[in-house]
């Protein structure tokens, strides 16, 4: 198959998701120096509104819904995203071909005054966007008050830097991806705040249809990145993962092993679910299946009736 002579990535406009594009924007050219690959650049209905938290507003597929427009009508080949923003359940006519190698996973603690979470005194107020971290917070850390925060980047760390809160928890990959690695106080470990499925994972998203494109995009992908998030993204499909419950998923790989953990957790933190699963790294989605049915099985269901819609 020739190589493309022209290439357009939709991508959203925050500096995060335009660092993102051109990371791909630059794979790109250095895999096909002829090709001119431009990007779109677009705002989201998930960008826009941040008076409310995502699990009241729609959840993180309000982050996607506009790239898949351009995908749809052709001002757009491909969209990237951060993988944890697409919805498990991306279905026809959309495809996501590509899962690129992950920076580090973890969530970062990051405060002007506190190096961890351990030092924060009582009342001290902790700034997150995410149900997922807010729980495990809650559950370890009870005396902490936690409260929401929305914004990209830098908005959230200019919202800190006012003092509006004594800490906030982001994903490490995010800073470091922007050169703000400094601002990180301390990584908080998966047995203090498991991750969210895909993230620090970068994932390419096309229009199915289009087969020339899964052989251009292919030499991007990373098969070990790609595995543990068919795993955790398949722990979330089977839970009904959305905003509106706080689920975690990690996969590592150990070899030819994949091993797996997961958690469902009441938003107030005063339960947490855990399960563990390992496998072949070749049946990644069975294992990470196993490691949902595992937190079913141990009452995760009550939570998730509760917390979803009826339709959900």
């Amino acid at each position: 198959m020739s190589a493309p002579s022209r290439l357009v990535i939709a991508t959203r406009a925050s500096r995060l998701a335009l660092w993102q594009a051109e990371h791909v924007q630059a794979r790109l050219q250095a895999l096909y120096p002829e090709c001119e690959v431009t990007l779109l650049k677009m705002t989201t209905r998930g960008d826009q509104i941040l008076d409310r938290t995502l699990s009241k507003v729609g959840g993180k597929g309000l982050f996607v819904k506009e790239l898949e427009t351009a995908l749809l009508d052709g001002r757009a080949d491909l969209a990237v995203h951060s993988l944890k923003d697409v919805p498990v359940d991306l279905t026809t006519p959309f495809s996501l071909p590509v899962i690129m190698e992950r920076e580090d996973p973890r969530d970062a603690f990051v405060s002007s005054r506190y190096a961890s979470l351990d030092e924060l005194p009582e009342g001290s107020v902790v700034g997150t966007s995410s149900l997922r971290r807010e729980s495990q917070i809650r559950a370890r850390f009870p005396k902490l008050v936690v409260k929401p925060l929305r914004g990209n980047l830098d908005t959230r760390l200019g919202k800190l830097d006012k003092g509006e809160y004594d800490a906030i928890i982001l994903a490490a990959a995010g800073l470091r991806r922007l050169g703000l690695g400094s601002r990180i106080r301390s990584l908080l470990e998966p047995a203090v705040s498991l991750p969210a499925a895909g993230q620090g994972a970068l994932g390419i998203e096309i229009l199915e249809a289009r087969a020339e494109l899964v052989s251009w995009l292919s030499p991007l992908a990373c098969p070990q990145t790609t595995a543990c998030a068919v795993a955790e993204r398949a722990v979330s499909r089977v839970l009904g993962g959305s905003c509106q419950v706080p689920l975690a998923a990690y996969a590592q790989v150990h070899g030819d092993t994949l091993n797996v953990e997961a958690l469902v957790a009441e938003p107030d933190g005063s339960l947490v679910i855990r399960s563990q699963e390992a496998g072949k790294l070749a049946d990644a989605r069975s294992v990470g299946e196993a490691a949902a049915r595992q937190l079913l099985s141990q009452g995760a269901e009550a939570i998730l009736a509760r917390l979803l819609p009826p339709s959900a």
